[in-house]
């Protein structure tokens, strides 16, 4: 599950934005917005239902969720027989009242239902935890059968104590747990609820 180096996107330079993040190699940003968007124009909507009804049908389950960004992520199964391993990161906000984030962190955890994994972490940005999960495909997704998904998630509070951010990465390849919780973990060592570039003007636009 390596790759090539980080490239910078291009929505860095965004002044509006409330956190930022790295993804390493391996992840294709899903425009949501756009995919329910043309879900509701009669022809668009005819021609998505075709071939990409089950992910028209996830995008509107995601937004509903209060997701902001969405990645699908590729990668080879260094371990296996180098076959490709799809997963889904997700970035959502949850609003909430005040509280200390270490005490917003540890909530997170003692809420956390079901989860075989717990962990509490010391980010750059402050403390957080990591929730695994295991479950099963949404019925957005319209499998014929059922179908396990592991499921791991970093809560991390902001600085204001009044929001969390739930940064999740989900995948079918459950037998590869440990690289998929530490891969999450690499990525929400990243975070940073402050501009981590010196100067947004000189941020390259992805290509």
């Amino acid at each position: 599950m390596n790759g090539a180096p980080y490239v910078i996107d291009a929505s860095a330079k965004n002044m509006d934005v409330d956190i930022w993040f790295a993804l390493p190699p391996g992840f294709v940003p899903l425009p949501l917005q756009e995919l329910t968007t043309a879900g509701r124009e009669p022809a668009e909507a005819a021609e998505l239902s075709v071939g990409y009804g089950p992910v028209l049908r996830l995008a509107q389950l995601l937004l509903g969720a209060g997701t902001v960004h969405c990645c699908l992520g590729l990668h080879a199964d260094d371990e296996g027989d180098a076959s490709p391993l799809l997963s889904l990161f997700t970035l959502a906000w949850r609003a909430t009242g005040w509280a200390p984030r270490s005490v917003l962190a540890a909530r997170a955890a003692v809420g956390a239902e079901s989860a075989e994994h717990i962990e509490m972490l010391d980010l750059p940005c402050g403390a957080a935890t990591l929730v695994q999960t295991r479950t099963t495909a949404p019925a957005e997704m319209n499998r014929s059968t059922p179908c396990e998904l592991l499921q791991a998630t970093v809560y991390v509070p902001c600085p204001d104590g009044r929001r969390v951010a739930i940064l999740s990465l989900a995948t079918a390849s459950v037998a590869r747990e440990r690289h998929y919780r530490a891969l999450l973990k690499g990525i929400a060592s990243t975070v940073s609820f402050e501009n981590p570039l010196p100067n947004t003007d000189d941020v390259p636009d992805k290509d």
